[in-house]
């Protein structure tokens, strides 16, 4: 029979909370780096709608902002 002892199942126990911690953490980062990645992209857009509007630019506004609508879209927002 293959049975472990109590240390043993106590080790792969530990590792498999580990699993499962490293996980969590790592999704936590990816999700904060889709959140820093939108901010920079929206403020960059912003930036250049911004700059539409004062040159009075409004193909260069609308189509800047249909690409702000999408980022929207793209991360719910």
């Amino acid at each position: 029979m293959n049975e472990k002892s109590y240390t043993e199942l106590m080790k792969i126990g530990a590792m498999k909370r580990q699993k499962k911690e490293n996980y969590v953490q790592d999704l936590y980062i990816e999700m904060l780096l889709a959140e820093v990645q939108l901010n920079i992209e929206k403020e960059k857009l912003l930036k250049k709608i911004d700059c539409a509007i004062d040159h009075r630019d409004k193909k260069a506004f609308f189509l800047l902002s249909g690409q702000l609508r999408e980022l929207n879209k793209r991360f719910g927002t």
